[in-house]
């Protein structure tokens, strides 16, 4: 008796999706969603971002606020302001903004500019989806103190910053050299071969064997891509 009721049980199961499948298949139309708007996906909060302004970076952001300020007001319908009270960049969405990833791109995008990289270069954070900015510091992979920090330093950039040229152009990305700390702005993996070769010139090694190890591997890439 158990074994019949098993099978009929089977029998309505199958029955009824038997149902549904010809329901689908009559051409019954599917429910249709307009795409949410960035206040709509937060529940209607208006959302902030606040990046600090260093104190050396106050005229550079004074120069260059209006190449800074359209791409972000125009483009990117965000809205944003200088407060010299908290000394801080203040970014808001709005009710018209495409996509609710451009508030962190744009915040991204002027964080670069106060690392001290061109706002040529760092515009490029709000058009690609894969660059990054990787930042870190002489002493993460050897403490140095003095003159042979001095000297790591200069090796970085070489002479007329010839070498930082080279690994830039070598590996695509851009190089903020600050004192002991190191900015790379690039893709993932670009930024993973620059910043192998900036600690094999902070170890010591000569900027010709960091220069034939950056063409093997460019090579490499060019064939794997």
């Amino acid at each position: 008796m158990e074994v019949e009721k098993v099978g009929e049980a089977k029998k309505e199961v199958g029955s009824g999706m038997e149902v549904e499948n010809a329901a689908s298949s009559a051409g019954a139309p599917r429910p249709q969603f307009k795409a949410l708007k960035p206040h709509e996906m937060s529940d209607r909060k208006i959302e902030f971002r606040k990046v600090s302004v260093p104190q050396h970076r106050f005229a550079p952001l004074k120069r260059c606020w209006m190449e800074i300020y359209t791409p972000i007001y125009e483009q990117m319908k965000i809205d944003i302001r200088m407060n010299l009270k908290t000394k801080k960049v203040e970014l808001k969405n709005r009710a018209d903004t495409p996509d609710i990833s451009n508030l962190q791109k744009s915040a991204d995008f002027v964080h670069a500019f106060m690392l001290g990289f061109d706002v040529a270069d760092a515009i490029a954070l709000l058009r690609l989806d894969d660059l990054y900015v990787d930042t870190f510091e002489i002493k993460d992979v050897k403490t140095l103190r003095g003159e042979h920090l001095s000297r790591a330093i200069g090796r970085l950039s070489g002479k007329g910053g010839k070498t930082k040229f080279a690994i830039e152009n070598s590996t695509r990305t851009r190089i903020v050299i600050a004192d002991s700390k190191i900015h790379i702005l690039g893709s993932f993996l670009n930024i993973k071969i620059a910043r192998d070769s900036l600690c094999s010139l902070i170890l010591g090694s000569p900027a010709g064997k960091v220069y034939s190890k950056l063409r093997t591997v460019g090579a490499r890439l060019a064939e794997k891509f």
